[in-house]
């Protein structure tokens, strides 16, 4: 989709390791190895390759924070995250198997055979004998597979949520899934719905606190410790950004220095309307954007477009939710970089400016669209609101 109305224009031994700070180390060539996370008191570092990992595979929305700082559990160097453990295998050194997340899912549900249910529709696991269906197999297929999650040790199922209420759940041998409807704004279910395309929302699906859980289980210190001299707080902007969108692969990959750090199918401008070929800044950001106009003789109006990153003239990186044709070749917008709601909603996160709700405004030319729905006015205080600064590096390519 294209903006035409509103915004147009605009090693040593391992374990001796494990004693030794990163203080001189904090910042190498290509950005810092070693990170602070004030909300939870702990480092991350890459001595082990643990900060790298944890920044390529999806960072704090995949795996939260750092509840400890590297430790040794049965010879092995170990770190604990809210939903994940870390641990590096000496014996894989130089592969990409050096670092593996470790099989909490199997050590949490504490040998618990969990009953197998009738055959269905889905992926069924012939290893374990669990199948795997609808939004967890689509997450499970999207973010990691086998390495990330594991097989299944259980087949989805509803247990009580901590806040007392009910929630579909799924374990494997890494990690548990959580389904989070909660997490999408009636007005995107609707419209999938009525356009008949799957979606996927960032947090419609969430691996649990896993992490935490056994840590806590088994009595592991998790209090804040001091930061090291000269180690920066973590943030994405430690790292020079840049997105990289091809158009004959229709792939995007975002970048933190030479480090590609996410990567998504996307789907571009159709032939007419063909994405502008160049090097561009993020320019404005907004969390919804009503997207009407006319152009080339086509009129269009689509209501609540997410997570919108212009970076030249009136186009765009935004969430699509009336197809899911991304990655595959076809092109269907009229000049906008269409991506997944997740995967949308991932990179407008990550990417420069940050988007803070007090220092938004609209845009002098907000013209606002009378909602057609309630779910529609749910969202209507947020839309248009924007930051225009520049930000993240995007770079348009053949």
């Amino acid at each position: 989709m294209r903006r035409t109305t509103i915004l147009a224009g605009l090693a040593i031994s391992l374990f001796a390791a494990l004693s030794q700070p990163h203080r001189a180390q904090a910042w190498q060539v290509g950005g810092p190895q070693s990170v602070y996370f004030p909300l939870t008191g702990h480092h991350l570092d890459n001595r082990f390759g643990f900060l790298d990992y944890w920044r390529a595979h999806g960072q704090v929305m995949r795996f939260g924070y750092p509840l400890t700082e590297v430790i040794e559990e049965h010879g092995r160097p170990v770190q604990y995250f809210e939903r994940a453990r870390m641990e590096y295998h000496a014996e894989f050194a130089g592969t990409s198997s050096s670092v593996l997340l470790g099989l909490l899912g199997r050590a949490r549900a504490g040998g618990e055979e969990f009953p197998i249910g009738p055959a269905g529709p889905g992926r069924l696991f012939p290893e374990t004998g669990y199948t795997v269906i609808g939004k967890f197999l689509q997450f499970w297929n999207k973010h990691g597979g086998l390495p990330v999650f594991g097989y299944p040790i259980s087949e989805s199922y509803v247990e009580p949520a901590p806040d007392g209420q009910e929630m579909v759940v799924q374990w494997f041998e890494r990690a548990r899934l959580e389904y989070h409807p909660e997490n999408v704004p009636a007005f995107f279910q609707e419209r999938a719905k009525a356009n008949g395309a799957e979606m996927l929302m960032l947090y419609e699906v969430l691996m649990g606190q896993l992490g935490r859980e056994v840590a806590v289980a088994h009595g592991i210190a998790l209090e804040p410790v001091a930061r090291q001299a000269g180690v920066p707080d973590w943030s994405p902007a430690l790292w020079p950004q840049r997105i990289d969108v091809d158009l004959t692969r229709q792939q995007l990959t975002a970048y933190e220095g030479d480090l590609p750090v996410f990567s998504a199918g996307v789907s571009t401008g159709r032939d007419g309307f063909e994405t502008p070929v160049g090097t561009f800044n993020i320019y404005a950001k907004l969390l919804y954007d009503d997207m009407t106009g006319t152009l080339r003789g086509e009129e269009y109006d689509v209501r609540k477009v997410p997570f919108v990153q212009y970076f030249t003239q009136g186009y765009a990186l935004h969430g699509t939710y009336w197809h899911n044709q991304f990655g595959t070749g076809v092109r269907k917008s009229h000049g906008c970089v269409n991506m997944s709601m997740d995967d949308a909603q991932w990179l407008w996160i990550w990417s420069q400016p940050p988007f803070i709700p007090e220092q938004a405004q609209r845009a002098a030319t907000y013209k606002p669209l009378v909602p057609k729905t309630a779910a529609e006015a749910q969202l209507q205080p947020q839309e248009g609101l924007a930051i225009f600064k520049p930000g993240t590096l995007v770079t348009v390519h053949r």
